[in-house]
């Protein structure tokens, strides 16, 4: 698909768009999705990995949703063309915890939006800032990195190989409900991660795509094993994964996390300071 001068001119007029939203962080929803994630559900002794993930999700009309489940284009993102997005990365700094059943603020503003060509075809990265605010402080600071792609040739099935696991590894294989309760309670209706004629047929994948947002909460998660709390969690995305096949969540010397894949392919890194 061909990007014009004009398209990226246009969207990075967005540049510098800000939007807030104050909403109350409602107990229940987050225990919902602690659930969804497999943490326990005292969220209100213990908030579960990524918690700010629960609330101030994206609500579009019925009829403001895509083919592939997105809302359309346009709004406070802007309105980029090409067919493929992906949450790529993020970097999170934590400063204090949420307080829950009270109000909080998210303000967030586009920080840039970049136009890339290469031998992958045509890639538009925007970079989104989102706070958290509450009680007169700012409670979490979070840079997202999105990805516009073109459609591109379909994505090969994935051959597991032997590799060697490691001892404090742990292995994670998420069922069909699991990603049915992960899109429901993050209000994600993306079809590649429920609906299997589409992941496949529609886009080209060999099954259905995990989340990259659950793959980041279960890192975060193996990374805070024994009550250490991180103060500040960056991820990137390297490779998808797919429903059926085992994933190793590994943590390496350093404060790197790793999620692997059956091939013994890196799919995310993270990085965790304490």
């Amino acid at each position: 698909m061909s990007v014009t001068d004009a398209d990226i001119a246009h969207w990075r007029s967005w540049i510098g768009r800000t939007e807030s939203r104050t909403e109350p962080l409602d107990v229940q929803a987050l225990t919902r999705y602690a659930a969804a994630i497999g943490e326990q559900l005292n969220v209100e002794e213990v908030q579960p990995s990524l918690a700010h993930w629960a609330f101030f999700l994206p609500v579009a009309a019925a009829d403001r949703i895509g083919t592939d489940g997105h809302p359309r284009r346009g709004g406070f993102l802007p309105p980029v063309s090409l067919p493929r997005r992906m949450f790529a990365a993020s970097d999170m700094r934590f400063s204090g915890p949420l307080l829950l059943d009270r109000d909080a603020t998210r303000i967030s503003i586009v920080q840039d939006v970049v136009h890339k060509s290469g031998r992958s075809g045509e890639l538009v990265l925007l970079t989104v800032e989102h706070r958290i605010l509450q009680a007169d402080s700012e409670r979490l600071r979070e840079v997202q990195t999105i990805v516009y792609r073109d459609a591109g040739a379909a994505t090969p099935a994935i051959a597991p190989a032997a590799f060697p696991a490691e001892a404090d590894d742990v292995a994670w294989t998420p069922s069909t409900v699991d990603l049915f309760r992960f899109s429901a309670v993050t209000f994600n209706s993306h079809r590649i991660h429920y609906d299997l004629p589409y992941a496949t047929g529609g886009e080209g994948y060999p099954g259905l795509v995990i989340h990259g947002p659950f793959t980041a909460a279960k890192l975060f998660g193996h990374a805070r094993r024994g009550g250490r709390t991180p103060s500040r969690f960056s991820f990137r995305a390297v490779a998808p994964l797919f429903q059926g096949q085992s994933i190793l969540l590994r943590e390496d010397e350093g404060g790197r996390c790793r999620a692997i894949r059956c091939d013994g392919m890196d799919a995310m890194v993270a990085d965790v300071a304490y």
